[in-house]
């Protein structure tokens, strides 16, 4: 039977991204991404809640992320759900689970009228990288980065 584990989000990063090297070298990147919710009650009431997400770009992609990414811009991100765990040194179970990123595009901002505030830099970048193996590290000779600046 199959199984489907996919994230589609339209958000705004939140955090600069940080990039490190795994011990065999390949780049990682980690960044956050809030998407908002917003809806109106029976008695018309509105209401809104923003959700955050951790995400988690590898090899080539992760070094395109460090590069173009950066805090407030509009991205439209797909990937997967990844769950991973860990013991403290206190021996406390933990669990985090990040959205590694498969495809990410470069949205801009609309502006309203007037508005001079963001002007962005490279205009509907796409970013793309095949499906991951299972592993938390793929192989470098996996990657497909396809990048559209728009120029």
């Amino acid at each position: 039977m199959r199984s489907v584990n996919k994230v589609i989000l339209i958000g705004n990063v939140t955090r600069d991204p940080q990039v490190r090297q795994t011990e065999n070298g390949q780049a990682v990147c980690t960044f956050g991404l809030a998407t908002n919710r917003r809806w109106i009650t029976s008695s018309n009431e509105q209401h809104s809640m923003a959700e955050f997400h951790e995400l988690v770009a590898w090899s080539r992609l992760a070094e395109i992320c460090e590069k173009y990414v950066r805090k407030g811009k509009l991205l439209y991100i797909e990937g997967y759900l990844k769950t991973r765990n860990w013991t403290t040194p206190e021996g406390v179970k933990k669990f985090k689970t990040e959205i590694i990123v498969q495809d990410l595009i470069m949205l801009e901002k609309r502006m309203k009228d007037g508005e001079e505030d963001y002007v962005p830099s490279e205009e509907n970048a796409v970013i793309s990288e095949e499906d991951q193996s299972a592993s938390n590290e793929p192989a470098p000779e996996n990657e497909k980065i396809d990048m559209d600046l728009g120029l």
